[in-house]
Parts: structure tokens; C-alpha cells; sequence
């Protein structure tokens, strides 16, 4: 299930030292290997130490290739950045910016750099045709980073913010702008809020067909009556929970973007 955290019997202090102890005895061994012969005490003993120093250099470079590979592979299973970000004791943000694009890549190299063919056909297979538009109307850039990063992490989304009503209007009649696959909408900004915008959007004859998820802080009866009565696709209230907050975007994009069909583009 996509979400799902790991669990260990060990706590990461016992962790810690078992990793500890098994590099350490691997970086001696191969430092061991990598030693030449020398006669004097005081060489012998500055070369082990650089001989090991260099092990390590080459030892770090490899966990980065293989903690991304994992990484990647914990994406493939269902995983998102705040999980894979806990896995390794940061934040989904210092995880996202640590590995970008693991949830987007189709080229996957293995753990022995190594092309596998059949992960990048699976891959390819399931991209979509052309990536999805999603037109945000969101005014908090917390919570549009938010919503962004939990699309991003489901595949190709090209997302446009619009910070008001006036300005998504703008954006959705020029003729040079693609036409959104989905609009997210929030209710409460400046100049045109979302429940003008709403109205006009479903009384449009162009533009009605396009979903409308109306996505706000609100939970208020009169604000979800009136969200419904203006012809809104759905109503999502933000919860304040992070991990909720992206698992109700990652819903909304499942299933617009996924599961229900959609019109041909003109």
C-alpha cells in the first residue's frame, strides 16, 4: 500500500553499531588487499592508514549508489519521499532533494550498474502517453509546495499556479496555454475567490467540462453546500496532518488523473 512505513526489531543506536562494524571491518580488509609491502614501521603504518582512508572515500561513494538505488526501488513499491525520507532520519524535503526525479526516471540502473530491462520496460509501460496539466489555484506557498511534491511523486504532472481567480481566468483563455487536465481549486484569496471563480468556470460552455476538486481549509456547511450547488467535482477539506494532507492530493490525482477518462484534447 502505498505509504506504508518499515518497522525494525533494532533501535537505530543498535543499528548504528552493527553498520559501524561492518564496515569498519570491511574498509581493513580491503585496505589489507590494496597495501604493498614496506619495511619500515612508520610507512607501514602511515600507508595502512591511508589505504583505509581511501576504502572508505570509495566505500561512502557506494552507499550513495546504492542508497538511491534503494531508494528508487522503495518508489516503485508504493513508498513516497516522507517515507523514504524517515528511512534515513530527514525530512521528505531532504529526502526530495536528495534523490530528485526517483518517482519520474525510466532508465533504472541495478546495484552492479547494470541496465535491467525488464524494470525499464515495466516502467515504460506503465508511464502515461503525455504528462498530465494540473492547474493549481492556491495563494498559501506552503501548502502549493505541498501539493506539488505530492504530485511529483506519482509521475509526470505539469503543474501551473495561479495565485487568484483573475489570474487562473487569464491563464485558462489564452489560447496559448494547455488545457488543464484537472483544476484544484481553493476557496479563500484575493481579488476573485474560489467560489466566484467556481461559478463562472461551470457556467462557462468551454471551459464546465473540466474537473474542479475544490481543495481549502474550510469544512464549513455552507462552504461545501455552496461548493456543490456550483457544480465542483469534489471537496476535499486540507488536513492538517502532513502525511493526510498528501495522501488526500495524491487521492484527488489518482483518481482524475488515472481513473476516470478524460475527453480527447482537441
Amino acid at each position: 500500500m502505498p505509504g506504508t512505513n518499515f518497522h525494525l526489531r533494532t533501535t537505530p543506536k543498535e543499528t548504528a553499531a552493527v553498520a559501524d562494524a561492518a564496515v569498519a571491518g570491511l574498509a581493513r580488509r580491503l585496505a589489507l588487499q590494496l597495501q604493498k609491502d614496506l619495511s619500515h614501521p612508520a610507512a607501514e603504518e602511515r600507508a595502512r592508514a591511508l589505504a583505509l582512508l581511501h576504502v572508505l572515500d570509495h566505500l561512502h561513494e557506494a552507499a550513495e549508489r546504492l542508497q538511491r538505488a534503494a531508494a528508487a526501488d522503495a518508489a516503485r513499491a508504493g513508498a513516497g519521499y516522507p517515507q523514504i525520507g524517515r528511512a534515513c532520519g530527514m525530512t521528505r524535503q531532504g529526502a526530495r532533494r536528495r534523490w530528485p526525479g526517483i518517482f519520474n526516471h525510466t532508465d533504472h540502473t541495478d546495484r552492479t550498474n547494470r541496465t535491467d530491462e525488464a524494470t525499464t520496460e515495466q516502467l515504460t509501460m506503465n508511464a502515461p502517453a503525455r504528462p498530465f496539466d494540473v492547474l493549481l489555484v492556491e495563494d498559501d506557498v506552503a501548502d502549493a509546495m505541498l501539493i506539488e511534491e505530492a504530485l511529483a511523486e506519482r509521475g509526470a504532472r505539469n503543474l501551473v499556479q495561479a495565485t487568484d481567480g483573475v489570474a487562473a481566468l487569464e491563464h485558462l483563455r489564452n489560447p496559448d496555454s494547455p488545457r488543464p487536465d484537472l483544476i484544484v481549486l481553493d476557496l479563500n484569496m484575493p481579488r476573485m475567490n474560489g467560489r466566484d471563480l467556481l461559478r463562472i468556470l461551470k457556467s462557462d460552455a468551454d471551459l464546465q467540462t473540466i474537473p474542479v476538486v475544490v481543495l481549502t481549509t474550510s469544512s464549513a456547511p455552507d462552504d461545501v453546500a455552496g461548493a456543490y450547488t456550483s457544480h465542483a467535482n469534489a471537496y476535499v477539506t486540507k488536513p492538517v496532518n502532513l502525511d493526510e494532507f498528501e495522501q488526500a492530493v495524491q487521492s484527488i490525482d489518482s483518481f482524475y488523473l488515472d481513473t476516470a477518462t478524460r475527453p480527447p484534447r482537441a
